[in-house]
C-alpha cells in the first residue's frame, strides 16, 4: 500500500471512532453523512450532528482531494508543482450549554511529490467561560500525547497555537489554545514519515478522552439567559477568526472545495452586540482577561 493510501485509511478510522464516541456521549443526536465528490479530483465524507442533548451543531469531516493547485494557493504555500494531494479530518463542535467549550481539531497530510510533503494539524479549545481546571486537564492530555513522540513537541506546538489562534483585530486569542503544527517532516522533527503519521493519529485519538471528560463535567450545569447571550457573543469571535484568518477555510474555498463542508465550522447562532462591555470582576470579564498568549496551563 502506498503511503498516501495508508494515511487515508488511518484518517477514515479516526473519523469513525470519533463519531462513535460523540454519539455515545451525546445520547440523542446521530451523525448525518453525506458523501461528496470534488470537481477536479477526490471527495469526502461530511458528517453533521445537530440538535443533540449536548451538541447543538457539530461536524466530523473527512476529505481526500487531488488535482491542480490554483496560482494563489501555490504562492501562499511557496511551491512550484501544480499537482497536489491532500487528506485530513476536520472537527468543530458547538455545544448548547455555555459551560461546555467549543472544540476544534484538524489532522492533515499534504503531498505534491516525494520531495514535497508534510503533516499538519492540531487541536484547540474555545471555552465560553474559562474554567481553569478544565483547561489544565485539556493541556495535560495534549502534553502527554506530544511527549510520546518528542519532549519538545508540546511547548513548540503550544506556542504556535497561541500565535495562530489569535484574533488580531480584537487583540485576543480565540480561546485557550492547545497545539498547532504545520509542515512537519523528517527534516524538522527527526522523525520518519511513519512516525509522523503515528503522531497525527495519536492527536486524533486524544480528541474523545479530552472532550468527553469536559462534556461530562459541565453538561448538566444550569445557565441563565445572560450566560447564553455571552455564549452567542463568544461564538461571534469564533466566526470572525474562521472567516478572516483560518488557513484551512481559505485553502478549501480556493481549491473549489465543498462549501457546506468547509463552513460547517460556523456556529448555528451568534450575535454581534455593538460595543459590548463586561462588568468588572464578572465571570465574563475574567474569561476575557485570560484570552492571552503565553499562559502556561500544563
Amino acid at each position: 500500500m502506498i503511503f498516501r493510501d495508508r494515511v487515508v485509511e488511518a484518517y477514515q478510522h479516526v473519523q469513525d471512532e470519533i463519531c462513535k464516541g460523540l454519539e455515545l456521549t451525546d445520547g440523542k443526536a446521530t451523525f448525518e453523512e453525506e458523501l461528496w465528490h470534488r470537481e477536479g479530483g477526490g471527495g469526502g465524507r461530511t458528517r453533521i450532528m445537530q440538535a443533540g442533548n449536548v451538541i447543538e451543531k457539530g461536524g466530523v469531516n473527512f476529505s481526500a482531494v487531488h488535482g491542480k493547485l490554483p496560482e494563489a494557493v501555490k504562492s501562499a504555500l511557496k511551491v512550484d508543482s501544480e499537482e497536489f494531494f491532500a487528506t485530513g479530518v476536520s472537527i468543530v463542535m458547538h455545544p448548547g450549554n455555555p459551560f461546555v467549550p467549543i472544540i476544534h481539531m484538524n489532522i492533515r497530510y499534504f503531498e505534491m511529490d516525494e520531495g514535497t510533503r508534510w503533516f499538519g494539524g492540531g487541536i484547540d479549545l474555545t471555552p465560553h467561560y474559562i474554567i481553569d481546571t478544565d483547561v489544565r486537564y485539556f493541556h495535560h492530555l495534549l502534553k502527554e500525547t506530544c511527549a510520546t513522540f518528542s519532549p519538545s513537541f508540546y511547548q513548540r506546538f503550544k506556542s504556535q497555537a497561541d500565535d495562530y489562534f489569535y484574533i488580531k483585530h480584537r487583540e485576543e486569542t480565540r480561546g485557550v489554545g492547545g497545539i498547532f503544527y504545520d509542515r512537519l517532516k523528517p527534516e524538522n522533527t527527526q522523525l520518519t514519515f511513519d512516525d509522523l503519521l503515528n503522531f497525527s493519529v495519536a492527536v486524533g485519538n486524544t480528541f474523545i478522552p479530552a472532550y468527553t471528560e469536559l462534556i461530562d463535567r459541565n453538561r448538566d450545569k444550569e445557565f441563565t439567559e445572560r450566560e447564553q447571550e455571552w455564549q452567542y457573543l463568544r461564538r461571534s469571535r469564533y466566526a470572525e477568526f474562521n472567516l478572516v484568518y483560518d488557513a484551512g477555510t481559505k485553502f478549501g474555498l480556493e481549491t473549489n472545495g465543498r462549501v457546506e463542508s468547509i463552513l460547517m465550522s460556523l456556529p448555528p447562532l451568534a450575535k454581534w452586540t455593538y460595543n459590548h462591555q463586561t462588568i468588572p470582576g464578572s465571570p465574563e470579564q475574567i474569561t476575557l482577561s485570560k484570552l492571552k498568549k503565553g499562559i502556561e496551563w500544563a
